[in-house]
């Protein structure tokens, strides 16, 4: 069965199901999600635990050896079957799918995985434990949701802060959940319950963000102007391969120029969207983006895109002079002002 994350702490509360699958790239959450089903799992007397990890030299015998394998001690116990690349290939698939089948209800075991891809969710194995399974699938906190997220964590630990603090914080650890999570810590250590001030959370908080080539165009199909150039800076701190960035960039701007050319023929931009496989997230910030540009700003942006290609390369561009990083941040903002 499906099972949201925000409800796991209700589900726990009743027998532990016999089988459980965690499929996240949110780290912090994953973590945490699983250390409730082995505390839970402690406490319904699952004395033993056993970490089985999936890498190149793992046996998929090994997974019934250990659900086979009587406990040490007599007792049920708690097995833990780590899939990093979320890719178990053929054999692991028909294990997983066999095992799924056929828990063994002496023992609990826990599969974690990352976020998979849209062709591995379609495979057999993952129907099979979808079905078998308590299934956690956890999203990613994006942007927008991170202020609020915030607000709760600080909530839980007997804070508030105003609107100013908490954007603060999450400009400061945009794409780190871990360290916003520490950084909230850190001022529960530091201060008392009730309303934080601005000064406090200013002088607390570090920034440790994280910056995200790929996130980088939400930022610029969304015209968040502080947000962009904030982005740009740090992901050429952290040297970041310019490169890379306006590849991903590019690839947004003739996305949108496709569309935008549909549009100017007739067709609906709902129809557009599902042609190009964009839905989701990327699809809200796509249509305002679309009604804010127009097709000569695209044409002139690819146009300016090949111009920042030269002089990554050391070629002389008729549209810029000198350094790189600002003829991509000059790109970047003619799409988010639409013009």
């Amino acid at each position: 069965m499906q099972l949201r994350a925000d409800a796991l702490d209700a589900h726990l509360g009743k027998p532990l199901a016999p089988l459980y699958v965690i499929t996240s790239d949110e780290h912090l959450l994953a973590l945490e999600a699983a250390d409730k089903i082995r505390r839970t799992a402690r406490a319904q007397g699952l004395s033993e635990r056993e970490v089985l990890q999936v890498d190149r030299s793992f046996k998929w015998g090994e997974l019934n050896a250990a659900n086979n394998a009587q406990s040490l001690f007599g007792d049920r116990k708690l097995i833990e079957l780590r899939i990093p690349t979320g890719k178990p290939g053929k054999d692991g698939g028909q294990a997983l799918q066999h095992y799924a089948a056929s828990p063994n209800p002496d023992n609990v075991t826990l599969i974690t995985l990352p976020k998979l891809d849209w062709a591995t969710a379609k495979a057999a194995w993952v129907g099979s434990l979808q079905q078998a399974a308590v299934y956690i699938d956890i999203a990613l906190v994006e942007r927008n949701q991170l202020p609020g997220w915030i607000a709760t964590r600080l909530a839980a630990q007997g804070q508030s802060a105003d609107k100013e603090g908490i954007n603060f914080i999450a400009e400061r650890v945009e794409g780190n959940l871990l360290a916003a999570h520490q950084e909230i810590q850190k001022l529960g250590l530091l201060h008392p319950e009730g309303k934080l001030r601005f000064e406090q959370i200013h002088d607390a908080v570090m920034n440790v963000a994280r910056y995200d080539v790929f996130k980088l165009n939400e930022a610029m199909l969304a015209g968040d102007v502080a947000r962009l150039v904030r982005m740009l800076d740090g992901l050429q701190g952290e040297g970041e391969a310019l490169p890379l960035v306006l590849w991903a960039v590019a690839e947004e701007i003739r996305t949108l120029l496709k569309i935008k050319a549909g549009m100017e023929q007739g067709k609906a931009v709902g129809m557009l969207l599902r042609e190009y496989r964009i839905w989701g997230p990327r699809e809200k910030l796509m249509e305002p983006a679309l009604r804010r540009l127009s097709l000569a700003t695209l044409e002139s942006a690819i146009q300016q895109a090949a111009q920042v290609d030269k002089l990554i390369k050391g070629l002389r561009a008729k549209a810029f002079a000198g350094d790189a990083w600002d003829a991509m941040l000059q790109l970047a903002l003619k799409v988010a002002r639409g013009r």
